[in-house]
């Protein structure tokens, strides 16, 4: 059974991000794309449209990007995420995690500290032959 989504006020509203993890000449980067939500993504509910959206805007940047050099996916298949977390994350936690991460490059510790901060992780599978979906990260 889906859990309901929930209204909550726009202070508290949740935003969701679309980050990828890539290499490219020898350099990390974590591009992101987000946008606030109007109702919070649930446990047992699929990202949806909005997700779709925002990985479609962001592997448009990374494409753009690719001018500048060859591109490489950072960790596999836990390359391109979606997380879900409150807005102030955006200014405390995230500037703070990416800088860690693009220093360090470790994967595990960037996905334990965004479940800590967030409600959801979320990542992009691409199956051979059929149409991607979110498979959502344990914490």
């Amino acid at each position: 059974m889906l859990d309901s989504p929930r209204t909550i006020p726009m202070a508290d509203a949740p935003y969701l991000i679309a980050l990828a993890l890539l290499e490219q000449q020898g350099e990390r980067a974590m591009p992101l794309q987000g946008k606030s939500l109007r109702q919070a993504i649930g446990p047992n509910e699929d990202p949806g449209e909005v997700a779709e959206q925002l990985i479609y805007g962001l592997l448009l940047r990374v494409w753009e990007r690719s001018d500048q050099g060859a591109l490489r996916r950072a960790d596999a298949e836990r390359s391109l995420l979606l997380v879900q977390v409150p807005i102030e994350a955006l200014q405390d936690t995230l500037p703070d995690l990416k800088a860690a991460w693009i220093g360090s490059g470790n994967t595990e510790v960037l996905l334990r500290q965004l479940a800590a901060g967030s409600s959801g992780i979320w990542r992009l599978e691409l199956p051979h032959r059929q149409a991607p979906r979110f498979t959502r990260l344990e914490a």
